[in-house]
């Protein structure tokens, strides 16, 4: 399901390359740092146009940085551990025991408070920015994922570096949130983000949008839950790449 803002598919600038299963190491990046955080740079080194990514809470897992690759096609895109090196245990999800629930509200009130990040957000491009090598970027986007959702919308209200957004089966939908933006943002909801957020979120929003449903996909399907050697989670994967990067070619 598709609305907002697109007005049938535009061609992709670039199509996505065959998806390797989970574990395989990314290979196309270096790792340098950016105000004290380990962080991936992968893609175009001269590009005009760059993504940074807020992971899951489970910080740096192999789909995650080899979705970043598939958006280095045309974007220099920067992912930096916001967590430094302190991320949620994938174990703790689903919180289907006290314990797990516990471990996950601890992390949300702490290291993962989103307010705490998206306080950075514009800290860290003005740095990259700054940066002699990245001197030729002239446009930013964000892409997050689950919790990193929230902060795209968090960092996308006025005042924002970034010129368009993407949230991947995105967490705490409010249409609050969508009162506020002030560039397009797109949405990919999996079957577990909740119809009537999302339809609250969409009636507020203003701007440019788009709401993608993948509908048979779990929460974390392009970032750390995504099982790619399942033919179906990868070719979702696959297509759920392939619609950020025709999102940002539309709106970058």
């Amino acid at each position: 399901m598709a609305s907002g803002g697109m007005h049938g598919h535009s061609a992709a600038c670039c199509t996505v390359p065959p998806v390797t299963a989970n574990n395989s190491p990314p290979t196309k990046g270096a790792w340098f740092e950016v105000d004290g955080m380990k962080t991936y740079v992968t893609g175009q080194a001269e590009a005009k146009e760059a993504l940074l990514v807020i992971y899951d809470i489970f910080g740096f897992f192999p789909q995650t940085l080899q979705g970043a690759d598939i958006l280095g096609q045309h974007y220099k895109v920067f992912v930096p551990d916001w967590f430094e090196g302190k991320p949620a245990d994938i174990s703790w999800y689903p919180p289907d025991t006290k314990e797990k629930g516990e471990k996950l509200g601890n992390f949300f009130q702490t290291t993962g408070a989103p307010p705490a990040t998206a306080q950075r957000v514009p800290k860290v491009v003005d740095l990259l920015q700054k940066q002699p090598e990245n001197s030729g970027i002239q446009k930013w986007g964000i892409v997050g994922y689950c919790w990193g959702g929230k902060i795209v919308a968090l960092t996308t209200q006025q005042g924002t570096p970034f010129s368009a957004g993407a949230a991947a089966h995105p967490a705490m939908v409010d249409p609050n949130d969508a009162k506020s933006a002030s560039v397009p943002i797109a949405l990919l909801p999996s079957k577990d983000e909740s119809k009537d957020d999302v339809a609250a979120w969409e009636k507020e929003m203003k701007q440019k949008h788009l709401v993608k449903w993948y509908d048979d996909q779990v929460h974390g399907f392009m970032a750390a839950r995504g099982d790619l050697t399942d033919d179906n989670v990868r070719k979702n994967y696959e297509d759920g790449y392939q619609t950020l990067l025709n999102w940002f070619r539309q709106h970058l």
